[in-house]
Formats: structure tokens, sequence, C-alpha cells
């Protein structure tokens, strides 16, 4: 599992989190080099002039004043401490801390001395008010002489620490802020876009904001309208041309009709079955067509919609099994999902074989209709091929069959419409099973809407 973020907002907020790290570490980098290795240079000089100074001073004095004019450097020292508005804590009296380590090494070297401490010999030592005290050797005595902080013994105090957290909260805080901001618009494309993928037409998003997010919502616009348009020229076109071929067709019909006495039987036959054959596929047109008619959604059930289909189709001498699950009223586009179901039952009938049955169910958030055959099946790599418009199997048991490839298509736009899905499914000898899974709360907007 990646430790990278999936979100831009987590992407966001680690990025500027690890630059305000990165800056205060630049900014420490800095200040060693070119603040606190100079200063400790140049007050190394200092000591080691004064510390020079000293020892011509004890030269000069007589034995019995020296211990009086160490005590005495040591007193003033001790006093310019106790000045200073931080002491250092006593946790860290005992050990040096790394800038005090390098000003003694840096003034002992100017001392000429190897190393700071060495031989079992301390030359350095912290007192008991955890100031540092050099010893001086001069005429066989020791002399601890005290040395005034002319610089924070601690390099590191916890403000550091505490400027970059509340510095990188404050930064996180802001990104938190701004990509809020940015996030909201983005959320209003994702669902205008997925209302778009539905089938349902969705609401035109507000053009204001940041001039790139106006123009993400401006661009979006632009397709939705552009996809709106060209749908309904299609849908237009297609109506209409089914609709003028429902008139020769009917004059066909009555032709055949008057003139059968006349024609062969069998060919008076064939020429009829065509004329319907043909009649079919227009009104799967127009059914196909009519998807954007604005039908509202009103509440109904979908056992009654069976048992309707049901004896519809026994009217027509097509005995339909019926499995129902006692299911509870739903909103559904009703003329909508009587024609998408009219096209499944008619597929099961013409590519499929009896028994052909009618299932409801429902579970808590979801009711379903389904229209199973007990045929051959389809091939589980042609099923969502199946879905789009004026597809059509290619099984030995489907390929003779008149049809014009939109039952399916319709059932799909139909499922999407109500925002849900078109499940399908088949096995070998088993037949297709075609789910219309619908959900219990209304779509925001009529199919085609």
């Amino acid at each position: 599992m990646s430790a990278w973020p999936r979100s831009l907002l987590g992407r966001n907020l680690l990025l500027i989190a690890a630059l305000v790290v990165a800056s205060q570490l630049c900014a420490v980098v800095l200040v060693r080099q070119m603040v606190l290795q100079p200063r400790v240079a140049q007050v190394a000089d200092g000591v080691a002039h004064n510390v020079a100074a000293l020892r011509a001073g004890l030269d000069v004095l007589p034995p019995g004043q020296r211990a009086a004019f160490v005590e005495a450097f040591n007193r003033q020292a001790a006093e310019a401490e106790r000045d200073a508005d931080e002491p250092p804590p006593l946790r860290w009296r005992a050990l040096l801390s790394p800038l005090e380590r390098r000003f003694v090494q840096a003034v002992a070297r100017r001392l000429d001395q190897a190393e700071a401490g060495g031989s079992g010999q301390a030359r350095w030592r912290r007192d008991g008010a955890g100031m540092l005290a050099l010893r001086v050797a001069h005429g066989g005595t020791d002399y601890w002489l005290t040395l005034p902080s002319v610089f924070p013994t601690r390099e590191f105090t916890g403000a550091w620490l505490m400027a970059t957290i509340a510095g990188g909260l404050l930064a996180l805080l802001g990104a938190w802020w701004l990509q809020r901001h940015l996030n909201r618009p983005l959320a209003r494309v994702v669902a205008a876009a997925q209302q778009l993928s539905s089938g349902r037409q969705p609401e035109p998003l507000p053009e204001d904001g940041p001039q790139e997010i106006a123009t993400v919502a401006r661009s979006f616009n632009q397709m939705a309208r552009s996809l709106a348009e060209a749908e309904q020229e299609r849908t237009l076109m297609l109506a209409g041309v089914s609709h003028d071929l429902r008139t020769p067709l009917t004059k066909l019909r009555l032709g055949v009709e008057i003139a059968q006495a006349q024609v062969d039987a069998p060919l008076a036959a064939s020429m009829a079955r065509s004329i319907e054959e043909m009649d079919a596929i227009v009104g799967q047109f127009l059914d196909f067509a009519r998807l954007g008619d604005g039908e509202p959604a009103t509440l109904a059930s979908l056992d009654g919609l069976a048992q309707a289909i049901a004896e519809a189709q026994a009217d027509h001498g097509r005995a339909v099994q019926l499995e129902l699950g006692a299911v509870p009223e739903v909103p559904v586009h009703a003329q909508a999902l009587r024609r998408a179901l009219d096209n499944l039952v008619e597929n099961a009938w013409r590519h499929g074989a009896a028994p052909v049955v009618l299932r409801t169910g429902a579970d808590a958030a979801r009711a379903w209709i389904e229209v199973a055959d007990h045929g051959a099946g389809v091939a589980v790599h042609e099923l969502e091929r199946l879905r789009q418009p004026f597809a059509r199997g290619g099984g030995a048991a489907r390929s003779g069959t008149p049809g014009a490839g939109l039952g399916l298509a319709i059932a799909e736009r139909v499922a999407r419409a109500h925002g849900g899905t078109l499940e399908l499914h088949s096995a070998a000898g088993a037949g297709l099973r075609a789910r219309l899974v619908l959900p219990r709360v209304a779509p925001t907007r009529p199919p085609g809407g």
C-alpha cells in the first residue's frame, strides 16, 4: 500500500508540510554557517586574548594576590550570568552542548592545545552555576577562570521546534481552506458528470469563481448542451423516420390483404410476416426515441406491472410464468418501464425458449424485476456488447431472428434513467436473465430529461 495520498487534498497537505520542514532546515543551516560559526570564531579569539592577558596579570601579581584576583574575575562573570534572561537548565549542566563544544575546541586551538581535554586532566569544566570554566596553570597552581556567557550555552531551546510546528499548522490550515474551495466546484463537476453518464441532463454549473474553475464549468456546460442537442436531434430524426415508415407499411399490409385471394398462399403469408417484422422493428425505433419524453415518476407496484405484462402476453397465446416477491411500491416512469419490459419479454420469446419467467424482488435499498428464458443463452463476452444500440447476438439461435437490436439498449437506457442498472446473466444452456435493478428513491429527473 503506497504512503502517497490518493486525494488531491492529502497530496497538497503533505507537500506543504514537507516544504515547511525543508525551509526550516535550510534556515537552521544558514544560521549555523553565516551566524553561529563566525560568532564562535570571533568569541574564541576574544577569549584566547583574555586568557593571555589574565596569564600576564598573574605573572605580575604577587602569589598571595593571585587567588583573590581570579576569584574577583569569577565573581564578575557569575554576576553577569545572573543578569541573563535565560540561564541554562540544570539537566544540561553536566555536558557541553554542540555549540559549546565547538567553542571550546576553537579556544583550545588558539591556545595551542591539541584538544579540549586530554591525558586525564580536564582543561574545561562546568561549575556549580552551570557556567564554563577554563583551567589555567600558573606557577604550579591551577586556577579555574569562569567565562561569561557571551552567547547562549544551548544551541536548541525548543523554540525552533515550536516555530516549525506552528508554521506547519498554519500552512496546513491555509492549504485545507484553499483546497476546500477548489474541491467544491470539482465535486459539482463530478456530480454533474455522473448525472450525464446516467442519461439525465444535469443543471448548468455556476460559471463563477477563479478563472480556471470558471473555464472548466463553462466548458462542461457547453459539452452538456452539445450532447443534449445531439441527442434531441437523433431522437427527432429516429422518431420521424420511424413514424413515416408506418404509413407505407400500413398500405403494404392492406395491399397484401386485398391481393391475398390472387396470390399464392405461402407467398402471401411470407409477405405478411415480413411486414409484421418491419412493423416490429419500427416499433422498437419508436420505443427507443420515446425515452426522452419527460414522463414523471409515480409510485407503482412491480408485481402489478409483471401481472399486467403476463396478461397481455396471454392475449397473444403466450404463457409467462410469474415468480413475485411481494415488492412494495417504488417510484418509476411507468410507460418507459413497461416499454423496456415488453422489449425484454419479446427478446426472450424471439431469441430464447419457453418457459419465459417474470420475477420480482427487493432489498432495503433496491427493487428489481427480471425476465428469464430457457434458451441456449449468450456467450459471456457478448453480454456487454449487446447493451449497445443495434447490437445483435451472433449465436445460431439468434442469427436468423429478425430485429433491430434495440431491446436491451432500450432496457439499459430506462434503467439508467431511473438511476438503476441492467444486469445480464447467462450460462451455456441456461438461457438469458435480464434484470432491471431500480432504486427505491425517485430519480432527480425524468428519463432523458
